[in-house]
């Protein structure tokens, strides 16, 4: 008995004289990602969300289309808002030219004239064709702001998704069981979650 008791005060003095013999401030130990930083070490992630990233990727996308797409990395896209918009505008352009056009017709019949391109057509025919490229234009018109905006909107969105965590610890794969009694195949769900 006396043994344990002269063990357990020997080892409580020397856990105190340990806990008591540290001198200064703790300080304080900050646990993040399974790593034990120290509060003295700065705390500095390569991969931080950063907040004004969507926001710039507009804010570039809104300045020259597909320049927010470069931004996020996403140089295939590029292509596609350029064909878009680009497209778009041919169609109000060439929409543009041939209302004019048929306008300028119609106008010079009006002031009595009748040897136009359109002189095969009636004065009817020369509305409902500039009624019809009116249109087409107003049209087209709508989808170059349509896809200018889709381009910022992209942009944005991607940049914000960029920053979301979709490595195969975060996997949600569908699997196929065989029963061992039954030896039938059943569907199963599996969601792991690796740490």
């Amino acid at each position: 008995m006396k043994k344990i008791f002269s063990i357990t005060t020997l080892l409580f003095f020397l856990g105190t004289s340990y806990v008591f013999s540290q001198g200064g401030e703790a300080e304080p130990v900050v646990i993040k990602d399974n790593l034990i930083l120290n509060s003295k070490q700065p705390l500095v992630k390569s991969n931080d969300i950063d907040p004004l990233t969507p926001a710039k990727a507009a804010f570039y996308s809104a300045i020259l289309p597909g320049l927010g797409q470069a931004y996020n990395k996403k140089y295939w896209k590029i292509p596609l808002v350029y064909g878009a918009i680009g497209t778009s505008m041919y169609f109000y352009l060439d929409s543009q030219k041939k209302y004019n056009s048929y306008r300028d017709a119609y106008k010079s019949r009006l002031e009595g004239f009748t040897d136009d391109q359109y002189d095969y057509l009636t004065d009817t025919q020369l509305i409902t064709a500039q009624k019809f490229y009116q249109s087409n234009r107003d049209i087209s018109a709508l989808f170059v702001v349509a896809f200018y905006a889709l381009n910022i909107i992209d942009a944005n969105v991607d940049a914000a998704l960029l920053q979301f965590n979709v490595d195969e610890n975060l996997s949600f794969k569908p699997s196929l069981y065989r029963d061992d009694l039954t030896t039938k195949s059943k569907v199963g769900l599996t969601l792991n979650y690796n740490f």
